[in-house]
């Protein structure tokens, strides 16, 4: 299953188990997030690709994580996040749920981007050498 595909899947089944499982309307969503019907659809078919914007909507929509829209990353343990943890350690817990969006935002733009231009990832290039 590749990227948009992926994400397709994980609109679909966030809206379909909204509301403890009674799920919500393409229709519905589409007005709670300021778009058409039409475009729902789409983006559940696949025929539409949605912008990382758009994914930000619906993330903040359903209370999820944007990178939810994304296969499973690995987290880093470089040294300049341990530096950013250490950093954010000492906020107010608004703040952090804040800054987590905007980096979950960030990383969520390169993946797009690269699923967009057709590039696999760093690991997924290894597995495929091996």
């Amino acid at each position: 299953m590749n990227t948009f595909e992926y994400i397709s899947h994980k609109i679909r089944e966030l809206r379909n188990e909204f509301n403890s499982g009674a799920g919500l309307s393409q229709e519905a969503l589409g007005k709670e997030i300021g778009v058409n019907a039409n475009t729902i659809s789409r983006w559940e078919t696949g025929s539409y690709k949605p912008s990382v914007d758009d994914l930000e909507k619906l993330s903040r929509f359903f209370g999820v994580s944007i990178l939810k829209f994304f296969p499973n990353e690995q987290e880093s343990n470089s040294e300049s996040i341990k530096s950013l943890l250490r950093a954010a350690s000492d906020l107010d817990p608004q703040d952090i749920d804040e800054l987590t969006s905007y980096a979950n935002f960030r990383k969520a733009r390169k993946l797009h981007l690269d699923a967009k231009n057709g590039k696999v990832g760093r690991k997924a290039k290894k597995r495929s050498n091996d």
